[in-house]
């Protein structure tokens, strides 16, 4: 068995032999809740959400019934986003949370991540001590086998999506946005409930796509991922803002009136400079795939830029070790931290939506405050079991290499494994997207004919 964890918990084809089967899922909840409620007092209680694919309810019956053979008391909350999890654990006061998505991937794939008892996604230690019970066949009678009253047992959370709403609806602290025209893509996902609700409660005229979700067409040709659709929406009935959700609601990207597309890198900017106006920011936290423009934006003004690896969990651990109020990825994971403990899409539209409102501005117009660099991403489709060869293969270091110099000073390359699929990302900056697109494609190919 390979490593279990990636950069956001267990991912991989459902009941796939080798990948997320129910035997998984159920030593997960075993190993999961002894490591995360060993030091509880008293019963542990332990909340558990799902995005609405297919392979939801198996997955859950076998996570459950593992908690359930450690002694927790289990709160279902049914089909509900994953950010929604992240605030329920520390609203409802519980030991733990786990939720059951593979985010944006296709309906085949989910996956298992665990969250603490402050909402916040477990530290690599804790990963790996789960794991290592898994790995390890638990051993002997390392894990407890209550029997009797001392089994858990299941309850149910009624009130899970109405509590989450609440609090979204409360983070705009009086701001209104009637008046806005709003186009929705909640990506067939676990928002299609909730952020419709939402925006209408806070005023919006909403325009929905995608929510009604069926268990196969998660993020199906919709979604963050796939924003065609909304854009082309966005300008047909006139919306002064389009949302794009994926499926497990925990990132965003928006659209403006023109039905451009604007990633997270721009609502960083966007968002971080209006914090700063208010005396909130001065510092601001991406990744190594944020555009280069987004780090001159900051530069310009006077805002003091951080990168760190791919992941907001990443992001999220360097905004706690330097007290940083916001962070995210270019993909749309933004993190808010006077709001929330990890990505979320609705909060962070809404937090986007704001800085509208009270600027009276057209989004291209906020958007205006930064510059684009040219940018190429493409995937290479490669085993899981192969990604990390890329980093001492001579062939692939080689053509890298070769880009790198023809690009020195105008421009950079990022080539890097996904975290939860079967891919390695090449990414290149340039001034020339006709070269760029020739280089990223030529490495693209390379990848592939070497570790494909």
């Amino acid at each position: 068995m390979g490593k279990l964890f990636g950069t956001d918990g267990v991912r991989g084809v459902a009941n796939r032999e080798g990948e997320l089967t129910p035997e998984l899922a159920f030593q997960l909840g075993r190993a999961g809740a002894y490591v995360l409620t060993k030091k509880c007092k008293g019963v542990p209680r332990v909340l558990v959400g799902k995005d609405g694919r297919r392979s939801g309810d198996m997955l859950e019956a076998a996570l459950v019934a593992g908690l359930c053979s450690i002694g927790v008391y289990v709160f279902q909350a049914g089909v509900i986003p994953t950010p929604a999890v992240a605030y329920l654990v520390r609203h409802y006061k519980l030991d733990a949370g786990v939720m059951i998505s593979a985010s944006h991937n296709p309906m085949e794939d989910n996956g298992i991540k665990f969250f603490n008892d402050e909402g916040f996604k477990l530290h690599d230690s804790l990963e790996d001590e789960i794991e290592s019970l898994i790995t390890t066949g638990f051993g002997k009678d390392v894990l407890l086998r209550p029997e009797g009253e001392g089994v858990g047992i299941i309850n149910t959370c009624p009130f899970a999506l109405d509590d989450y709403a609440s609090y979204l609806v409360s983070i705009a602290h009086g701001v209104r946005f009637d008046g806005l025209k709003i186009a929705l893509d909640c990506a067939n996902g676990a928002t299609s409930e909730v952020a419709p609700l939402v925006f209408a409660k806070l005023g919006a005229d909403v325009f929905t796509r995608f929510n009604t979700p069926n268990g196969s067409n998660i993020n199906a040709g919709c979604g963050s991922t796939h924003t065609e659709d909304l854009q082309e929406y966005v300008q047909t009935i006139g919306a002064d803002i389009g949302i794009a959700l994926d499926g497990d609601g925990d990132r965003m990207l928006a659209i403006d009136e023109n039905g451009k597309l604007l990633d997270g890198d721009v609502i960083l900017a966007i968002c971080g400079l209006h914090m700063k106006e208010e005396g909130k920011l001065s510092e601001l936290v991406a990744t190594v795939m944020s555009n280069q423009g987004l780090e001159r934006f900051c530069k310009k003004e006077n805002i003091i830029f951080h990168r760190t690896d791919v992941g907001d969990r990443y992001v999220l651990e360097k905004m706690l070790a330097e007290r940083l109020p916001l962070g995210g990825e270019q993909s749309g994971h933004l993190i808010f931290r006077e709001y929330g403990t990890t990505g979320d899409g609705i909060l962070s539209a809404i937090r986007l939506i704001i800085v509208k409102a009270l600027k009276k501005s057209k989004m291209s117009e906020l958007a205006g405050i930064m510059e684009i660099f040219p940018q190429v991403l493409i995937n290479a489709k490669v085993p899981n079991e192969r990604k990390k060869e890329m980093f001492t293969n001579e062939t692939i270091k080689k053509a890298q290499q070769d880009i790198e110099e023809k690009i020195a000073g105008e421009g950079r390359i990022l080539v890097r494994p996904s975290g939860t699929e079967p891919i390695v990302r090449v990414m290149i900056e340039g001034k020339d997207l006709k070269k760029i697109e020739s280089w990223a494609k030529e490495l693209v190919k390379v990848v592939e004919k070497t570790l494909g």
